[in-house]
């Protein structure tokens, strides 16, 4: 059984640039050749593009973790978490300017712990963006003790992480907890005896692909 997420289908993060460039694309219309107003439509389609946020079927089968991110998987493998000082098993998903940047929550659980470090904006899909880039660390801790780190990091072109949960909150699996402006990645720290069922290249959906089971 599968539950239907209700936010809206554009993101509100983008409802100024939308109506911005929309506004830009009617002027030019109006005012200036065709061919100069096609370019400010086509940064308009852009723009509305970018920031829709479609409604999501999410998984509702029990000890599944789905993803937090539209986009490919680049990254598979136990490694050093370094938020929870522990080995973990990670899923690196690259997000381009073409996916969905809605982040949603892989699993349900209570916020414990949120992490944000200053760093740079190198380019996302490159494996030292984890550790160099400016990001932003969920730590979701299961009903049942399952810990699972899910952070968002920006990348060459994303400039802005935007993150709505405090420590504390209790989120549903799939629910929205952030976004991240203009491509990037998230990366998850799940426990080591994570059973994966995504392979590295994999193209995933947010809130509906599901990365495996505990």
């Amino acid at each position: 059984m599968k539950m239907i997420d209700s936010h809206p289908k554009l993101a509100r993060e983008g409802w100024f640039y939308v109506a911005l460039t929309l506004v830009a694309a009617v002027v030019t219309t109006l005012v200036f050749p065709v061919y100069i107003s096609v370019l400010f439509w086509v940064i308009a389609a852009f723009v509305l593009q970018f920031f829709r946020d479609p409604h999501r079927a999410i998984p509702q089968e029990e000890g599944v973790v789905i993803s937090p991110a539209d986009g490919k998987v680049i990254f598979t493998g136990v490694v050093d978490d370094p938020y929870l000082d522990r080995k973990a098993f990670k899923i690196s998903v690259f997000m381009n300017v073409f996916s969905v940047h809605s982040n949603r929550a892989p699993i349900a659980g209570t916020v414990k712990k949120i992490w944000y470090n200053r760093g740079l904006f190198v380019n996302a899909a490159l494996d030292k963006a984890s550790a160099e880039n400016e990001r932003n660390a969920v730590w979701y801790q299961a009903a049942d003790g399952a810990d699972v780190v899910s952070v968002q990091v920006a990348g060459l072109v994303a400039r802005r992480i935007l993150c709505y949960v405090e420590e504390g909150d209790e989120l549903e699996r799939g629910q929205r907890y952030g976004f991240i402006r203009f491509g990037s990645r998230v990366d998850l720290f799940l426990p080591e005896s994570f059973s994966p069922s995504v392979a590295l290249g994999e193209n995933v959906s947010s809130a509906t692909s599901v990365l495996g089971k505990f």
